[in-house]
């Protein structure tokens, strides 16, 4: 039997994103030599990621790229490190991983966007507009870059023609998503467009009820805008 036969129940789980089930089924594998140890930890890598769990997904996609296993594998793996160290508030490890990207020439567009990413939660935003206008030259339709450029234009309130021109494209690939839909509130918000502003701003409340950053734009909202 091959390695790939001997994972195959749990990949098969994966893409169909049963992911606690994949996870259960890849750490209750017995030992065999003809496991492929590395392909399995990346497996369990991109389970633990999908599941949220981030600090156990750490110790295995790291094995991933410190262990020399194929090019494509260390690059997905280093990004998703990346992504990673940026949601949990690591800033400067997510830099090194994106930095690291760069110097293999992996100038992907969600690099740049990661990138953009990193660079807003570190304050420096001209590095941050910069970077996603680089994600979308390689990629114009990349949803994340569109829907971050518009964000950021319309919290610095600059640019504002060209936010809502970038935050509709998103909503457009991306209808059920609620950053998406707070984006593009938060700009018609700006604008002055408070009925439109309220339509997507309470689409958004729906899909992210607890979400602390759509609250304070509907607060903002209501404060100019007593409409309701």
């Amino acid at each position: 039997m091959t390695n790939t036969n001997l994972l195959q129940e749990g990949i098969t789980l994966y893409n169909q994103k049963n992911y606690s089930d994949s996870l259960a089924f890849f750490l209750g594998l017995p030992e065999d030599p003809s496991i492929d140890n590395i392909e399995l930890a990346y497996f369990i890598g991109l389970c633990y990621a999908k599941l949220n769990r981030y600090d156990d997904a750490l110790l295995y996609l790291e094995q991933v790229v410190t262990s020399g296993a194929s090019i494509d594998r260390v690059l997905q793996c280093r990004f998703l490190l990346a992504v990673i160290y940026a949601l949990s508030g690591r800033r400067r490890l997510a830099d090194f991983e994106l930095n690291k990207l760069l110097e293999t020439g992996y100038k992907t567009a969600s690099v740049y966007a990661a990138i953009a990413f990193v660079s807003w939660e570190q304050k420096d935003t001209d590095r941050c507009l910069e970077y996603y206008r680089k994600s979308l030259e390689v990629d114009p339709e990349n949803s994340t870059a569109l829907n971050g450029l518009g964000y950021v234009l319309a919290k610095e309130n600059r640019d504002l023609t060209q936010a809502l021109g970038f935050c509709k494209k998103a909503v457009d690939y991306n209808p059920e998503s609620g950053a998406c839909l707070d984006s593009l509130g938060l700009v018609y918000y700006r604008l002055g467009l408070y009925k439109e502003a309220r339509k997507y701003l309470k689409k958004a409340e729906k899909k992210l009820p607890d979400n602390e950053e759509v609250k304070e734009h509907m607060k903002l909202l209501d404060e100019v805008d007593h409409t309701k």
